[in-house]
């Protein structure tokens, strides 16, 4: 797998946690969904959690499955890390933190970067999904509707259908699924959609709200190296 197919996939899992908020209970309308989120976004700080990603090719019926955990630490509106410690079937990890993201591979002491430059403003906007955003930036940038009942992992959970509204979001996705657990209000998985039929599809689990975490668990290891985007790993 490429850095850049790496790093989108990684990527996609740091900026993507607006499911593991906890959320609506089942038989909240819309509207108390929504004021469900404000009340839990304005205290928000960063959480710990277990993940396990599976990148679908539809083109070749490929699945690339990957497992961990991740740490987001919020402290405020304007910053904001994401930590995705991957185990298997490679070991790596990557740091975001709305700039560029940092994919470090310990079996090589090497780190790839990918700056987001221009793109800095549509990441901005993909964060609204979490990381304490509110609902009236959710509804800038997506369709909000209830999408039903569903039973994901043996947990009852209702499911939240996300249309992006702008252009540059849907080049990127065609419609993002979260299904939110009724019993603790935490994701169980998150689904996003791209051209075709291809999907990124994320399963949380042990989610713990963390208001502690230190910076140095963001940092990048000393003496690691740069190494070219291109490279194969």
């Amino acid at each position: 797998m490429t850095c850049m197919k790496t790093c989108k996939s990684l990527f996609v899992t740091a900026v993507a946690m607006a499911a593991a908020l906890p959320a609506s209970a089942a038989g909240l309308t819309l509207a108390q969904a929504l004021a469900k989120m404000d009340l839990v976004a304005a205290h928000f700080k960063g959480l710990s959690a277990n993940i396990q990603t599976v990148q679908h090719m539809e083109a070749i019926h490929e699945d690339d499955a990957q497992t961990g955990t991740i740490l987001v630490k919020h402290p405020n509106r304007n910053s904001l890390h994401v930590k995705i410690a991957i185990e298997q079937p490679e070991k790596k990890v990557a740091y975001a933190d709305g700039n560029k993201v940092d994919v470090y591979y310990p079996s090589s002491q090497e780190i790839q970067e990918v700056a987001l430059g221009h793109r800095k403003s549509f990441v901005e906007m993909i964060l609204t999904l979490g990381f304490g955003g509110s609902s009236k930036e959710l509804l800038a940038d997506y369709k909000v509707t209830l999408g039903g009942s569903d039973t994901v992992a043996g947990k009852n959970a209702t499911r939240l259908e996300l249309d992006p509204t702008s252009s540059d979001m849907k080049e990127q996705w065609k419609k993002i699924e979260l299904w939110i657990s009724d019993d603790t209000g935490y994701a169980v998985q998150q689904k996003f959609f791209e051209k075709g039929n291809d999907y990124t599809q994320i399963s949380y689990t042990n989610v713990q709200p963390k208001s502690d975490i230190p910076d140095s668990e963001f940092t990048l290891p000393k003496g690691a190296k740069k190494e070219p985007l291109n490279k194969k790993k």
